[in-house]
């Protein structure tokens, strides 16, 4: 049995997706998720759905229960006290149910990025390990999608604001990453790996931008800000103050490098090349 968890997300659904795909049986796979009704597709398909809330330890034993493997998707709350607060919930949920392998999304380099949000990530590595279970890290670099999905509003305005200079960014697109953990919980022996996952280039946000112009054939430019002012546009633009803090932290160590390395971890689990910068700016502007 498979269990994946926050497959009403972007990427545990496409995760749960890919393993049906791939033959997995609906019998031998289940989801567990927040709000079971957001679901039914997978239920419609024969998949097991369950009741398996990060803020309601005590659902979490029952939705692990039976679980060979578990695909624990990190959760997405912008406090990270609380993030690991989660994390560790589930891992001791994880451990209270039996669970025969663990495999954790985590981030690029976790035990060394010096992101705000890498110290979630490290925090969240480090009680896995402590836990004993059988365990595999799937480091995923940044998704394409977290620049690609605001992409027709920043057209209208006519570019991109950040602070990362010129540091680069070895992104993916959502899907290579949902389909590498398929793939990779699908491989036996993997006790122990560490994948660093990124795309096949890494790219700075003045590339960006000029792909964009490219595509929608007038100017289109990356504008680098202090990050005192970035601040300000975002808080200005009704981001809450836990996002700004974390899109400022993320742009100011992208300038240093924190995203740029690259590895071929990603496109040897996939057998293809990784989503390209121009494919990943198209699949965003098309109608």
């Amino acid at each position: 049995m498979i269990v994946v968890t926050g497959a009403t997300g972007r990427l545990g659904r496409l995760a749960a997706e890919n393993l049906l795909a791939r033959g997995v049986a609906p019998a031998d796979l289940a989801v567990a998720v927040r709000t079971p009704d957001r679901a039914a597709e997978f239920a419609a398909r024969g998949v097991e759905v369950r009741e398996g809330d990060y803020d309601r330890p005590e659902t979490l034993p029952a939705a692990f229960a039976g679980a060979d493997k578990l695909l624990l998707v990190s959760a997405n709350a912008h406090d990270n006290a609380l993030r690991i607060a989660q994390h560790k919930a589930a891992v001791d949920a994880a451990k209270q149910a039996g669970v025969g392998h663990v495999f954790y999304t985590s981030i690029t380099e976790a035990d060394t990025n010096p992101l705000a949000l890498a110290q979630v990530h490290k925090a969240t590595e480090a009680l896995i390990r402590e836990s004993g279970l059988p365990h595999t890290f799937l480091r995923n670099n940044w998704y394409f999608e977290n620049y690609t999905a605001g992409l027709r509003d920043a057209v209208e305005r006519g570019g991109l604001v950040d602070t990362a200079a010129d540091g680069r960014i070895a992104a993916a697109s959502i899907a290579d990453f949902a389909e590498a953990a398929a793939v990779a919980l699908l491989q036996d022996g993997q006790a122990g790996t560490v994948y660093e996952l990124t795309g096949d280039t890494a790219w700075t946000f003045t590339e960006l931008a000029a792909e964009v112009a490219r595509q929608i054939g007038r100017d289109f430019t990356y504008t680098d800000l202090p990050a005192e002012e970035l601040a300000t546009v975002l808080a200005g633009a009704g981001l809450p103050q836990g996002l700004v803090d974390l899109l400022v932290d993320s742009g100011t160590h992208i300038r240093g490098g924190a995203l740029a390395p690259v590895t071929s971890d990603l496109r040897t689990l996939l057998g293809r090349p990784t989503t390209t910068l121009a494919e990943a700016v198209a699949e965003a502007l098309k109608d």
